[in-house]
């Protein structure tokens, strides 16, 4: 930004916003195709002859997410400051699988928005229900916009979840080869279009050199390798995940999953298995990864 330029700013009316809710839904092509770009080869999956059809890979609620996210960027963060988005936590918590003929109702709300060294963090909340209004999916979706400062006022309703901490000695590693082109398959199975992942001229004018994968991709792809090392291979058990981004990953590349023990001076609960994902060169990509089950 240059130093003449006026300073961007997220104003008191950020905090609180909220759209919604709306309606979508859940299609086993669509299921299918999500598990598919992820090069899930798990046959519960792809399904259709079961009872309750595929089996929803554990981040799918991110497609269904991502109208509400667009629309909150486009009513209340604006598309100037829009840009200076980048993914930095990740929280969600699986009350009930979605299932393929499921009609889901979505909200969003910003719940956090507050000055950190790098710019401005916002958390939004989704909240997605099924007809009957019982709980499906809830996720604590952290960005921080960088170089863009905040006039927040007011306590925060509902912070965002803590993330554990530093994680101990690695159990295992899994390498992942993430495809020139796994960002465009991506972008159509999951129907989750941001351009600077698939537009090598938007990735360039916005400082990158080549294109990105999606932040939910690399998480995705980093809870299959915990799920098939610690959960058997079986997707259902997942009833939550929390996650740090820590850096991005280009196309293409090699991503490895560690799982970790915990750290020397806590246990972790029984139900949480600790990970994290690096680059080739150990440069971190996930942080503080914990798989709820």
């Amino acid at each position: 930004m240059s130093a003449l330029a006026p300073a961007l700013r997220l104003g008191p009316a950020t905090l609180g916003a909220s759209v919604g809710p709306r309606e979508q839904e859940i299609e086993a092509r669509w299921l299918m195709a999500y598990a598919a770009s992820l090069g899930e080869t798990n046959p519960r999956c792809f399904d259709t002859g079961a009872p309750e059809g595929p089996v929803a890979h554990p981040l799918f609620s991110v497609c269904y997410e991502w109208p509400l996210a667009v629309e909150l960027r486009e009513t209340v963060i604006g598309d100037v400051i829009a840009p200076f988005s980048v993914h930095a936590t990740h929280d969600l918590v699986i009350h009930r699988p979605p299932r393929a003929g499921d009609v889901l109702g979505t909200k969003a709300q910003v719940v956090e928005v507050r000055p950190v060294k790098a710019g401005t963090l916002v958390v939004v909340r989704f909240e997605t229900v099924d007809r009957r209004g019982a709980p499906v999916t809830t996720t604590s979706y952290g960005s921080i916009y960088r170089g863009v400062g905040c006039d927040a006022a007011g306590p925060t309703p509902r912070a965002a979840p803590s993330l554990p901490a530093d994680t101990g000695a690695v159990r295992w590693e899994g390498r992942v080869e993430v495809g020139a082109h796994l960002a465009h398959v991506y972008s159509e199975c999951a129907r989750i279009w941001n351009p600077i992942h698939t537009d090598i001229a938007v990735a360039r004018a916005a400082g990158l050199a080549g294109l990105i994968l999606h932040g939910t991709a690399t998480l995705a792809l980093a809870v299959s390798r915990v799920v098939e090392h610690d959960l058997g291979g079986d997707l259902t058990r997942v009833r939550g995940v929390a996650v740090r981004f820590t850096g991005m990953v280009p196309l293409p590349s090699t991503l490895v999953v560690r799982g970790r023990e915990a750290p020397d001076d806590r246990e972790a609960p029984d139900d949480d298995v600790l990970f994290d994902a690096v680059d080739t060169a150990g440069q971190s990509m996930l942080g503080r990864g914990v798989l709820r089950r």
